[in-house]
């Protein structure tokens, strides 16, 4: 008995990468095609997870992999429309989407549409090393890579409060600062995060997401050190490890209403580094997040 479903959607855009380079458009099937490596070792419905010294369930049914978003390269807001129903369309049916991009402004119709298919209060936990809080710059306009954290948090059941931004680091604007503090985000910065270690995050992000009645997970590939995820758009050292990422990621995943992963960009990639380790992300999520 399957007890969990998800829907893995490709979203193959990033004509909202207004900074740093394109090219995550091509992460969707690169993920794909790593995950099946992943899903070969599954035997009669179970697969040995090696780090919990555990047999553990695992039915491939449960993943269904509903194809591509139908992406307008050339428009931004076709895009994101089209993005958000299908999001919603999964999310309705009672499977947990699973939205792998793209560019980071697919963060936003992600979060739409989980919100437009449920009641309720909402949290985002956002792993990031960026803050994407840009509300509009004449550069890259209201909804750019900069900015899906921004519209998501503007979304009427999204309680800014229980929102919580991990693994931020380096320079952003002042203005976001400001935004910050205005809307009562809760920052946890990679060097607070690797001081504290994970034990310690995990509490504090399940103390501020906790009186939500729904969560979605969204991570930019970039919260990573450049040493583990090289295929990003924008590289910033001082990054989180893919370990840690891991350890903080998975203990989330029985609660979450929507996942999204995004910038995995196999442009930049050495080999494929990044976008393995992506399908890696995505994986033990799901088996997680079933059990």
């Amino acid at each position: 008995m399957i007890l969990k479903e998800f829907s893995f959607i490709g979203v193959p855009f990033d004509g909202a990468a207004t900074l740093g380079r394109p090219g995550s458009r091509y992460a969707p099937d690169e993920v794909r095609r790593h995950l099946e490596w992943m899903k070969m070792r599954v035997e009669d419905g179970r697969i040995y997870w090696i780090d919990r010294d555990e047999v553990v369930p695992f039915d491939p049914r449960a993943l269904h992999d509903v194809g591509d978003v139908a992406v307008v390269p050339h428009d931004l807001s076709a895009t994101m429309a089209a993005t958000r129903e299908m999001v919603r369309s999964e999310a309705a049916s009672g499977r947990v989407p699973l939205v792998i991009g793209g560019d980071d402004s697919i963060l936003f119709p992600a979060v739409a549409g989980i919100h437009d298919a449920v009641s309720g209060s909402m949290a985002v936990v956002h792993f990031d090393a960026h803050l994407d809080l840009l509300d509009h710059s004449d550069a890259q306009g209201s909804h750019s890579q900069s900015s899906g954290m921004r519209r998501a948090l503007e979304l009427e059941r999204v309680v800014p409060r229980h929102c919580v931004q991990v693994g931020t680091r380096n320079f952003n604007f002042p203005s976001s600062k400001r935004f910050i503090d205005g809307i009562g985000l809760t920052e946890l910065p990679a060097t607070r995060v690797l001081s504290d270690g994970v034990v310690a995050t995990l509490e504090r992000i399940f103390e501020i997401i906790e009186p939500a009645d729904h969560i979605v997970v969204s991570v930019d590939i970039d919260v990573l050190d450049p040493a583990f995820a090289p295929g990003v758009g924008w590289q910033e050292p001082g990054g989180l490890s893919s370990r840690f990422l891991l350890d903080l990621l998975l203990p989330l995943a029985s609660r979450v209403a929507g996942f999204a992963l995004n910038e995995v960009n196999p442009m930049t990639d050495q080999g494929s580094q990044t976008t393995i380790l992506a399908a890696n992300l995505v994986f033990q999520f799901v088996v997680a997040a079933g059990l």
